[in-house]
């Protein structure tokens, strides 16, 4: 028992040793410790400890980066080159600043926009200014075949240098929107005509249907201008119409009448009324509301297309939310032209004249005059069903035989007030039909290619950067 005693705590100095001297102390103090009992039994076969392992400089590990090679072992160590390069217990290379000398530079990161997974940038230049116009002569015909050298464009009362331009008719993207809230009669007669509309567009051109009475309803999105869903969706927007309005007092507005009461209330002009004056019911045209909704839906389209509202209605407006500045703010914000064909009694000469001249906290008789003028389009009064169906090739060719003007405007873009632009033509006798401006957008038109004549490069003005 003694001497096993002696051996454990020989085994203890041992460890102690081998710490503090190394592997050749350790080997030295053992056969020390059993020359000291001779006559002591054959000791069993005890393992030694472990050779301790020297720790690396914690100071020159680094990360491991994915994308490198595997660092190679460097020839000074044995034990890290036993073990593979790799020190014992640890997964990174023992001298990582060896290995980055001598597999060469790092591999380079590729920087954004490089790569197919890279990110595109869009470039816009808000300044690029584009306005579509149309010129007439004194008999109100189209003038075609004018050059870019007879052009003068002018915002705010400084000319500016004509960028781009085309005579190349666009696709049309027209939000048709038809009043429900006329008469019977009237509504009769544009019920009749809905059915030509399909022929003033063609197969390039798309549509979309808007209705309004005491509100805006959407009829169908934009569809083939030649498809059969416009078909069902014009056949679907037929309305009824309303019962014209009788006297409000005198021998229309009662029947039989004793103790100043209706002896039948079931013939007078309003059923039901009791009295023998008439309580006139007010009357709802949205027409301002119906107008923003299709041109939102407009001015959602491709900016290669040319994007119109077209109107059939009396021009009355009454009970709106949005306002006419407000709409008018929106349509010449997008780009968005109105153009009109004016039915009922706003089709009788000189009656819309009358009409403009608007009494406060009444009804506006006719307001579309105003959008047809601000956003450069044009309107068609016609009261026969043939001539309303007229109107729509009529409309659809002046749309067609627009000019497009661009230019890149000197103003600040940073100034969001409304610029006031003017299109002059350097011959006499024409009539030039074309917004009375614009405010500035960051969603603008960008500028599009210059369209030159192959055959005459030197006529074209000079291309947009």
């Amino acid at each position: 028992m003694r001497v096993g005693r002696q051996k454990i705590w020989v085994s203890g100095v041992a460890l102690a040793l081998a710490a503090a001297g190394g592997t050749a102390q350790t080997t030295q103090a053992v056969p020390a410790a059993q020359t000291t009992t001779p006559n002591a039994p054959t000791p069993q076969n005890v393992p030694n400890a472990p050779t301790p392992q020297t720790l690396p400089q914690l100071n020159t590990i680094t990360p491991v980066q994915s994308a490198l090679p595997a660092a190679p072992a460097p020839a000074s160590d044995a034990a890290t080159q036993a073990n593979g390069g790799v020190v014992p217990g640890n997964s990174l290379p023992s001298t990582p600043a060896a290995a980055t000398q001598d597999d060469g530079p790092a591999p380079e990161i590729p920087a954004v926009g490089q790569g197919s997974s890279a990110l595109k940038a869009i470039h816009v230049n808000v300044q690029f200014i584009e306005l579509p116009f149309t010129v007439k002569d004194s008999k109100g015909r189209l003038v075609p075949g004018l050059r870019w050298q007879d052009v003068r464009v002018y915002e705010d009362g400084v000319k500016q240098d004509l960028r781009f331009w085309s005579v190349d008719p666009l696709p049309l993207s027209v939000a048709l929107v038809i009043d429900q809230s006329v008469t019977y009669d009237t509504m009769e007669k544009i019920n009749t005509s809905l059915s030509a509309l399909q022929g003033a567009f063609t197969k390039f051109d798309e549509v979309s249907v808007f209705t309004y009475n005491n509100g805006v309803q959407k009829q169908t999105g934009f569809t083939g201008a030649q498809s059969p869903r416009l078909g069902v969706a014009l056949e679907r927007s037929k309305g009824v119409g309303r019962e014209p309005l009788m006297g409000t007092e005198g021998p229309l507005a009662q029947t039989t009448v004793i103790n100043n009461q209706q002896v039948d209330p079931n013939t007078t002009p309003q059923r039901g009324q009791l009295g023998i004056t008439l309580n006139v019911p007010k009357e709802y045209h949205t027409l301002n509301d119906a107008i923003l909704e299709a041109a939102r839906e407009t001015a959602s389209v491709d900016r290669g297309r040319r994007r119109v509202v077209y109107v059939i209605s009396d021009g009355k407006e009454y009970g709106s939310k949005a306002t006419q500045k407000e709409v008018i703010q929106y349509l010449q914000r997008n780009n968005v032209t109105v153009y009109a064909t004016l039915v009922g009694d706003a089709s009788i000469p000189g009656v819309g004249f009358l009409d403009r001249i608007h009494i406060p906290l009444t009804m506006r008789d006719d307001v579309l005059p105003k959008y047809t003028t601000a956003t450069g389009g044009g309107f068609d009064p016609e009261f026969r069903p043939r001539g309303i169906e007229e109107s729509f090739q009529r409309l659809a060719d002046e749309v067609r035989a627009q000019y497009t003007a661009g230019y890149y405007t000197k103003a600040s873009p940073f100034d969001e007030k409304f610029r006031r632009t003017e299109i002059r033509i350097l011959r006499p006798g024409l009539t030039i039909i074309a917004p009375d401006g614009y405010y500035p957008s960051a969603f603008r038109t960008p500028p599009p290619k210059p369209m030159t004549p192959a055959a005459a490069p030197s006529t074209a003005p000079p291309s947009a950067p």
